[in-house]
């Protein structure tokens, strides 16, 4: 089971407290202790030169044992001979190697620590060199640090274990706090953009709203063309079967059921031309964003497709009375050939249909610094300014009423804008009423 946001985020924040008392506990005893040691040392070595200034006048080493309050005073010759110890009268080993001596014999003075871990204290010692050659040290056991913890301990831990425990419930509130505005948001997402209750969500938010904009713009557009193919699959099934029944009661004259077989069949390959420009856009629909799904690249020259498509369209341009030219040179581009096919053909055969009879539409294929060029000119009736921003929209027509005289479906330039999609390629329109219309695909040059 994954963990949860409030779960993590407690634990964390208790995790950092717990550190923080760790790592302040340990810094807080080390400088205590260096505190300590150095004012144990500072003190002592003040002791011992107010003690070294009366020595002078001293007849003899015993002297020393009036100063002997707490402190313990040994005398030593320049070879290690105790010649005087304040804490016994027994005979001692001689002193000569022990660091603070031999230090104070050098340069005049010297210090050093002693742990005893089983006795429970450490002994500070400070070394002086005194006139006569002799060196006088003075030594005090204090309570060591690991005696003083041991002391301390329950004190210690009944602290750690409060501290622990208020970490651990202002972790949880502290993430009550942080968590319960971004519940409150993703409580109403569609209205996300008006509750961010941290700027590191404003991203995050702007992307839901991005989707969600999406997903009702394409809910949209998936319900009005619902409505368009229902409505235009039911315009030819209504005419097919108008005119089956006429002739299955006998009411159509003999003479008429050819003309009426006529219509039938028209609006039977008009039934067609739709339902397979729908299965086409369904299939590139499925593919957006993602080419490899439905198209296939490998190198094709462009010309060699525009070529074909004029000429496999050369018969329906001669019954509408139109010169169908196609110009230009060989350019080589990544493309699925069938697409490219068809986003020309389409382009050639919405040309075709939009014009007059005696018209021209000129295919040309250009190689340009920005990328491969298709362009598809005619001098038909053009589009109005209105209506060009929404023409590669699925069945939107400019005049119906040509459109469905000339078996259109008013699907082709959707598809056509699909396959540009899939290419990345860009589309440009540029059409005068009365004069003409010339659309331009542009692929852009692969690295």
């Amino acid at each position: 089971m994954k963990q949860s946001m409030k779960e993590k985020i407690s634990l964390r924040l208790f995790v950092v407290g717990m550190i923080s008392v760790l790592l302040a506990a340990s810094l807080t005893t080390a400088l205590f202790h260096r505190a300590f040691t150095k004012q144990i040392q500072h003190d002592l070595s003040i002791t011992t030169s107010d003690i070294a200034a009366a020595y002078e006048f001293f007849s003899s080493p015993s002297d020393l044992a009036r100063f002997g309050s707490g402190i313990r005073l040994t005398l030593i010759s320049q070879d290690g001979q105790v010649l005087y110890e304040s804490d016994t009268d027994s005979a001692m080993e001689n002193h000569l190697m022990r660091p603070e001596v031999q230090s104070a014999l050098e340069i005049g003075q010297g210090h050093d620590q002693r742990t005893s871990r089983t006795m429970g204290y450490t002994t500070y010692y400070y070394a002086l060199l005194l006139d006569d050659g002799n060196v006088l040290r003075a030594a005090l056991d204090v309570e060591n640090l690991y005696s003083i913890y041991n002391e301390a301990l329950p004190a210690v831990l009944i602290s750690c274990v409060l501290i622990l425990i208020l970490s651990a419930v202002l972790s949880v509130f502290l993430t009550r706090r942080i968590v319960h505005p971004i519940e409150q948001m993703a409580d109403d997402l569609d209205n996300i953009g008006d509750k961010v209750p941290y700027q590191e969500l404003e991203p995050f938010a702007r992307t839901i709203q991005q989707d969600q904009q999406t997903r009702k713009s394409s809910e949209k557009l998936r319900r009005e063309f619902t409505a368009n193919v229902s409505h235009e699959l039911k315009t030819p099934l209504t005419s097919i079967s108008g005119y089956a029944e006429l002739i299955e009661t006998g009411i159509a004259k003999p003479e008429d059921i050819k003309g009426f077989a006529a219509r039938i069949r028209k609006e039977s390959a008009r039934l067609l031309r739709l339902i397979g420009d729908i299965i086409k856009l369904s299939e590139l629909d499925s593919a957006d964003g993602e080419p490899q799904l439905a198209a296939h690249f490998e190198e094709t020259d462009l010309f060699t497709i525009a070529r074909e498509c004029v000429s496999d369209l050369q018969v329906s341009a001669q019954k509408s009375y139109i010169t169908l030219l196609c110009e230009g040179s060989p350019v080589k581009l990544q493309a699925d050939p069938g697409l490219i096919t068809e986003l020309c053909t389409n382009l050639c055969d919405n040309s075709i249909r939009y014009n007059r009879p005696g018209g021209k539409v000129v295919v040309s294929v250009q190689d340009t610094p920005e990328g491969a060029v298709l362009s598809v000119q005619d001098n038909g009736i053009g589009i109005p300014p209105e209506h060009q921003q929404r023409v590669f929209e699925r069945f939107y027509r400019v005049d119906k009423s040509r459109s469905k005289a000339t078996g259109g479906t008013g699907l082709g330039l959707a598809i056509v804008k699909h396959i540009a999609m899939l290419h990345g390629a860009k589309i440009s329109l540029s059409s005068t009423p009365g004069e003409g219309t010339l659309i331009r695909v542009l692929f852009p040059h692969t690295k």
